[in-house]
């Protein structure tokens, strides 16, 4: 086992034993008890849900939280609800899984240099956390980052998208978040951070359903998302020698 996925493993245990949050914890151990219909034969998972996927991936993926009979049911991020129906299939398409779906955790799905994070951990009522929940849960998401080390960060959605920059503004990265503006399919350079991050919309059944969110939509983001570790110099400094040599024979041919 490589030292990250030994400290990912550490971190992990130590996610779903927190208690910190006494509002979620009442909600998700609630929810866990009385179940919903369709899946009353289910033991529910019940506990904060931890960050999973490749220990060596150079994207973080940011959540908002799981959903109360998703991933509070089958205790892996986004797994069991429709939004990651979305998701799932999204990755797959772009190369980043090797499989569309994702129905429980022994379902044998893999990611591919990708480890999927969230805001908070424990499923919160009607889908909100507060802002004191999410601030208790920022420790693990910092913790993830130091862990990977990610060239790339895809935040779905505002929240995602303001507690990871959030992170970097607390360490120094950057000055402040308002210059950095959420939308779908935003892209910024964090040169003091070594890394880029991306912004989409969260596929959330709202988004998905509306038509707000397509899965044309998500593959532009996620295609440009994989270029940009392809062609990565820090990751790929051969691709930037080859490149570099097909700009001086082009000069050289004028």
């Amino acid at each position: 086992m490589s030292r990250q996925a030994k400290l990912l493993q550490v971190l992990n245990k130590e996610i779903v034993g927190c208690r910190k949050c006494p509002r979620l914890v009442e909600y998700r151990e609630c929810v866990a008890r009385e179940k919903r219909l369709a899946y009353r034969d289910w033991t529910y998972w019940g506990k904060p849900v931890p960050g999973f996927g490749d220990p060596h991936a150079q994207l973080v993926i940011v959540g908002l939280a799981p959903g109360a009979h998703g991933s509070n049911r089958t205790g892996r991020m986004f797994t069991g609800d429709r939004s990651g129906v979305f998701l799932f299939q999204a990755l797959y398409d772009a190369g980043f899984a090797n499989q569309a779906t994702a129905v429980k955790r022994d379902d044998g799905l893999r990611l591919k240099n990708v480890y999927i994070a969230a805001a908070a951990r424990c499923a919160p009522p009607d889908n909100k956390p507060l802002l004191s929940e999410i601030l208790n849960c920022r420790g693990y998401l910092e913790r993830e980052i130091d862990i990977l080390q990610p060239r790339a960060v895809l935040a779905l959605g505002k929240i995602g998208w303001d507690v990871f920059l959030g992170i970097l503004k607390h360490r120094g990265a950057i000055p402040a978040r308002v210059g950095y503006r959420f939308a779908h399919g935003a892209e910024v350079d964090l040169p003091e951070a070594r890394m880029r991050l991306f912004g989409v919309y969260h596929p959330s059944q709202q988004n998905t359903q509306t038509g707000l969110l397509t899965p044309a939509m998500y593959a532009r983001v996620l295609g440009r998302v994989r270029r940009f570790l392809e062609q990565d110099p820090i990751l790929n400094p051969e691709h930037t020698e080859k490149r570099k040599k097909t700009l001086a024979q082009g000069r050289g041919r004028r």
